[in-house]
């Protein structure tokens, strides 16, 4: 179970929302698939891809990149209040110069609220798929409390509190909703298929571990998305990777909770100095 903090109104720098309690290294296998249920939305999708932030690109800046959506990811998940309203800041100011041109054939918006929820209720929904793989079931009172915790992930961005759906029952409508509006076309497809299969670090890591990437990539994706994306999987598949998280999960209990949550735990310690001495994290 989550060991569920005391909390009172106001965050403090030892205050941990439920949704921070468990936080496991292993956590990053699940990455790209998140990735591709977030960027499954085309105005999603084409906002990534053609973003004319060069900093933020993936395939130019790999570590930056992913140092920083972990940085937005532990400061939301651990964050106090004033923590994440100066990440936020940061991130309004990239954001705001995301947008497509006025002839675009897929209009977006990187402040667009809409698509910010949809970019949060993926990532509440890593956060519960890695918690379920790695720690085990949540009974439904903690269910509901990582729930609540969860709209952290939207409002560090430009989502509303009262955006958030009340509740689990309230979010899985919506989810099934927003599903409904999966549309990948191919640029995107094969933008992502490099995500999965690890492209972005170069040739030999991609010769030597694309294959796992997208295997495990294929694993983590909810059905709706692998079936989007053309991607095989079969019984044997399956039966491989329920193996492999088994393997984590034995890992998980007998390591020392620094290694455990590590190397999330080191983003966590520079984005905190980071933001205290008011040099950029995004």
């Amino acid at each position: 179970m989550v060991r569920r903090s005391q909390r009172s109104g106001q965050s403090s720098a030892g205050d941990i929302s439920a949704l921070g309690d468990e936080i496991h290294g292993a956590s990053l296998l699940a990455g790209a698939a998140n990735v591709i249920m977030q960027l499954a939305r085309r105005p999603v999708g084409h906002g990534v891809m053609y973003s004319p932030v060069a900093t933020g690109n993936i395939w130019e800046h790999p570590i930056k990149r992913t140092r920083t959506t972990l940085a937005y990811l532990m400061t939301a998940m651990r964050g106090t209040d004033e923590e994440r309203r100066a990440l936020r800041k940061q991130i309004d100011r990239v954001h705001a110069h995301v947008r497509s041109a006025p002839d675009a054939e897929v209009p977006y918006n990187a402040l667009d609220p809409e698509l910010q929820l949809w970019v949060a209720a993926c990532l509440y929904r890593g956060v519960e798929d890695t918690y379920r793989a790695f720690v085990g079931e949540l009974d439904d009172a903690t269910a509901e409390q990582l729930y609540q915790d969860g709209k952290r992930l939207g409002t560090t961005l430009q989502v509303r509190e009262q955006s958030w759906p009340a509740d689990l029952a309230a979010f899985e409508e919506y989810w099934g909703k927003g599903v409904q509006l999966i549309e990948i076309d191919e640029p995107t497809r094969e933008y992502l298929l490099g995500i999965a299969r690890l492209r972005f670090y170069g040739r030999p890591v991609s010769w030597l571990l694309g294959w796992f990437g997208e295997f495990i990539t294929t694993g983590f994706l909810h059905p709706p998305f692998r079936e989007a994306m053309g991607l095989r999987w079969d019984e044997r598949r399956q039966r491989r990777f329920d193996a492999l998280l088994r393997a984590i999960r034995l890992a998980n209990r007998v390591l020392p909770r620094a290694l455990r949550e590590f190397p999330l735990n080191l983003v966590w310690w520079d984005t905190r100095r980071r933001l205290r001495t008011g040099k950029p994290v995004i």
